[in-house]
């Protein structure tokens, strides 16, 4: 016996929880995660916050529409974030703040006394900074299960360990053979496999789009003094590193993006060491301990925009992904917008045609 369903979702992590959640009570729908549990891969792995600027301004429409939604049901903690530059960067920071701001964020420029109440012990090149008081922190556990609450209770149905090995469409929709024998048919095909979502589309037979994956290192240290617990969300204005507090400790990231196979990855001792010398260029704090590293994908695009739609050519197969390191702070506005996509209804507050698929076929 094969089950039949309207939609089948690859790939459990936020990008398919979110959206089957959205489709559940709309469509009979299963998602399908090849892992043991679902987020186990850049879900479970993601420092995540809020923040506009975050992305890039093609992004920022799906941050912002998602926020209303994420502060109203409790998923954000105040934390402001701020960008800032060395002596010589200056210009920088004052066009990503005019950037930012013409697009209705609010962003103030603080200079070095001002900087200094935000990041005490901060060297003294570092002059200008640009602050968005809005940025918070996610509570990305609480959110994940969250909407695998929300599908379940909608009735969709949630199978882990089904890596998918082969898919093929006909006039009935799709046949998905599964690793461990199970089959199962579906009218439309969902692509929210991160990391893995041009090998989902090869499977399928559809062109892939070139999501890439790149390994992003996280460490978390013990220092002295201890980070503040209402410093904000530090950002280098080059893209060289970010770090924030959490729970009495500092977490640290050296911005890498290393290409990566699609893997359960891990972090490198040479990114580890790179980015515990740029907080020492950044900070005068002494380093007592690195309690912890870890690290994730980010897939992204060529262009670094997310890719939402119908692949061209075949309204059966639905690309939901290359969300880079974004998928989560705008994953409840990316998931109506699919949903919307998917169910033939109007696209509803963003755009979606930047996202489209279509963009990366050939003149």
């Amino acid at each position: 016996m094969t089950d039949r369903y309207d939609i089948a979702i690859v790939g459990a992590g936020m990008a398919g929880a979110s959206l089957a959640a959205a489709l559940a009570g709309e469509a009979r729908v299963l998602l399908v995660e090849a892992e043991d549990v679902p987020g186990y891969h850049a879900t479970g792995r993601s420092a995540a916050f809020w923040t506009e600027s975050y992305g890039g301004p093609g992004v920022q429409p799906l941050t912002t529409a998602s926020g209303p939604f994420l502060r109203e049901n409790g998923f954000l903690g105040s934390r402001a974030a701020l960008t800032i530059g060395r002596a010589g960067q200056e210009d920088q920071v004052r066009t990503f703040a005019e950037r930012f701001a013409s697009l209705g964020v609010q962003v103030e420029l603080l200079h070095r006394p001002a900087l200094l109440d935000h990041v005490p012990g901060l060297h003294e090149d570092w002059t200008l900074g640009a602050l968005e008081p809005s940025c918070c922190d996610i509570d990305v556990g609480a959110l994940h299960q969250h909407y695998l609450a929300a599908l379940r209770s909608g009735g969709a149905d949630l199978r882990c360990r089904m890596r998918l090995e082969n898919a093929s469409c006909d006039d009935k929709g799709w046949l998905l053979r599964f690793a461990n024998g199970d089959e199962v048919r579906s009218d439309i095909l969902v692509d929210a496999a991160g990391a893995w979502a041009d090998e989902v589309a090869g499977i399928a037979g559809i062109s892939r789009v070139g999501i890439a994956p790149l390994r992003r290192t996280i460490v978390q240290l013990r220092t002295a003094p201890e980070a503040p617990a209402d410093l904000p969300l530090v950002l280098d204005v080059a893209e060289k590193f970010y770090f924030k507090p959490e729970a009495g400790r500092l977490w640290l990231s050296p911005h890498d993006e290393t290409p990566s196979a699609a893997c359960d990855v891990a972090a490198d001792e040479i990114d580890v060491a790179t980015a515990i010398d740029r907080l020492e260029r950044v900070v005068d704090w002494r380093i007592e301990a690195v309690e912890h590293r870890w690290a994730g994908l980010r897939s992204f695009a060529p262009d670094r925009l997310p890719v939402y739609g119908f692949a061209p050519g075949n309204e059966r197969f639905f690309w939901f992904a290359g969300q880079g390191g974004f998928g989560i702070q705008t994953a409840p506005a990316a998931a109506e917008l699919a949903a919307r996509l998917i169910l033939g209804r109007d696209p509803g507050k963003v755009d979606p045609q930047p996202y489209s698929p279509g963009r990366f076929q050939s003149s």
